[in-house]
């Protein structure tokens, strides 16, 4: 009974109230001063930069675990600091941002580099994979392809909170952004978008065990990487371009295009699939340590390890029996 009324009620009552207030908070923010904004919002970060332990020792670990024999303690917890006021002053600018749809909006705080390299890919008409890192900016990365005209896609995971995922959802779409939910028959539904010559967003920086991949090198260490990426590509030949959204020392941003990624083939499946995700890793980093602060430091990137991986897919083979 307690279940039912936490899934029935309390639940959708709680997402509700978040949808509401987040909502409240980005109409609230394109009222005052950015500047103001931004220097108010600094200064709450290094407050509460200590109140969240979770978040707090896990960037300092990850950041410990990658630079731990370069940087100081003192250093590493200067640059974990930078992480979350970073990601506070992002998010800060998303909610100014909200009503935003245009290229001339955006450039009048945007600078946009590369913007040749999509073009080329794009008008082969082929389809574009746009390989984009959780750089602070990552939802700008996201809605910037639309943005600037080009037809796009993309794939998602959805949020527990139902009502701040469709607030998520709405503004991408605002922006001209087909959303792909993460579902069993998704894969389809990617390839299509592909074939229409679409852009696709697509992220691979995450720890997941429910998407299939390969234990592959990143920042020096294992992590479990998907693959679709690099499947996808050689399936549709589509082009991959990788992309990213810097937030500049003056605050405003940079969003970068990179030259495309050809894919290196030799016919082994199975390897060509490893040899390529693993290049589109490297990239991945390669993007990240230009601006090593602006990356989302916090999540466990490096969580699923072989033992784990066995024992989740022991779980779902069960769970499947029994169903």
């Amino acid at each position: 009974m307690a279940g039912f009324i936490k899934r029935k009620i309390i639940r959708p009552f709680r997402d509700t109230i978040a949808y509401y207030f987040l909502n409240s908070v980005f109409c609230f923010s394109r009222m005052l001063p950015r500047k103001f904004l931004l220097g108010w919002h600094t200064f709450i970060a290094k407050i509460v930069w200590h109140c969240f332990p979770t978040t707090h020792k896990n960037i300092i670990k990850h950041l410990t675990l990658v630079f731990g024999n370069e940087k100081s303690k003192k250093e590493i917890a200067k640059m974990g600091e930078e992480v979350f006021i970073n990601l506070g002053k992002t998010f800060t600018d998303y909610g100014i941002f909200s009503k935003k749809k245009t290229r001339e909006e955006f450039c009048e705080y945007f600078k946009i580099e590369g913007e040749e390299n999509l073009k080329k890919a794009y008008d082969e008409g082929k389809g574009v994979i746009c390989l984009i890192p959780h750089t602070c900016g990552w939802e700008f990365s996201a809605i910037m392809p639309p943005v600037l005209g080009y037809e796009t896609s993309a794939l998602s995971r959805e949020i527990k909170n139902k009502a701040l995922n469709e607030l998520m959802i709405e503004k991408r779409e605002s922006r001209g952004m087909k959303n792909i939910s993460r579902e069993r028959n998704c894969y389809d539904a990617l390839v299509n978008a592909l074939k229409k010559g679409e852009c696709l967003i697509f992220m691979i920086d995450q720890d997941s065990k429910r998407i299939k991949g390969e234990f592959l090198q990143f920042f020096g260490m294992t992590a479990y990487t998907p693959l679709g990426c690099a499947k996808l590509a050689m399936e549709t030949g589509a082009k991959i371009v990788p992309m990213a959204t810097f937030r500049n020392d003056d605050d405003t941003y940079t969003f970068k295009i990179y030259k495309e990624v050809p894919l290196e083939l030799t016919g082994n499946l199975d390897y060509d699939l490893k040899h390529n995700t693993q290049i589109h890793n490297d990239i991945l980093e390669s993007i990240i340590r230009e601006r090593v602060t602006q990356w989302v430091w916090m999540h466990r990137r490096w969580k699923t390890t072989p033992e784990s991986l066995n024992e989740y897919l022991k779980k779902r083979a069960s769970e499947k029996q029994n169903c």
